[in-house]
């Protein structure tokens, strides 16, 4: 229920921000803005407007297939408490994602960001760690692959791409979004990383 609620404020913030320019402008992730004009609300904030509908929908089609099966997980262990502990991941890890990108851009007038990506990471990535051997298959690559393998390259990618700094997509928020996804429920509980390890190796 909580990945719907996510998914719908997210788009009916994003649709008004696509109509809108000033309220994109105004809430959309500058690291200037932040850094230097004590702008916090961008670091979360952000994270609710999309580029267009394409990233929209990528985004939220990556946590509709992943955010359940975080959310489900959660709630089996602590009851009613797993919804918050869903939201407080994806909430957190929104301007967490988005730290390495301040303080790598955070004399650049010009660097802005938006979308979910970080927090949408951070989720598949929670799922990967309850489940590393489930199969992940993408679009552009029809041939199912354990989740644990699909998460090595992918962050192997964002690692890449984040040094080729040759397109426009935050691989930064990827990459620290994946890694957050992957503490967060070890932290949470270490039964979590003990029961990965298991399954990988058991």
């Amino acid at each position: 229920m909580t990945t719907y609620l996510i998914i719908g404020f997210t788009s009916l913030i994003s649709y008004q921000a696509f109509k809108n320019k000033e309220l994109f402008n105004k809430f959309m992730f500058n690291a200037y803005m932040v850094y230097h004009k004590r702008d916090f609300k961008r670091l979360i904030s952000h994270g609710f407007l999309h580029a267009d509908w394409t990233h929209l929908i990528f985004n939220m089609l990556t946590l509709f297939f992943f955010g359940d099966h975080v959310e489900n997980t959660l709630i089996a262990y602590y009851g009613s408490m797993g919804s918050v502990f869903y939201l407080i991941l994806y909430l957190t890890a929104i301007p967490l994602a988005s730290l390495m990108s301040l303080f790598k851009h955070k004399d650049m007038h010009s660097y802005n960001s938006v979308g979910a990506s970080g927090a949408v990471s951070a989720v598949l990535f929670a799922a990967i760690m309850f489940n590393p051997t489930m199969k992940i298959m993408l679009i552009i690559l029809p041939i199912p692959m354990p989740a644990w393998v699909f998460g090595l390259a992918y962050l192997g990618y964002s690692h890449y791409m984040s040094k080729q700094n040759s397109d426009n997509i935050n691989h930064d928020a990827h990459f620290i979004g994946s890694i957050y996804g992957l503490l967060f429920p070890a932290l949470l509980n270490i039964n979590f990383a003990v029961m990965f390890v298991n399954q990988l190796f058991g």
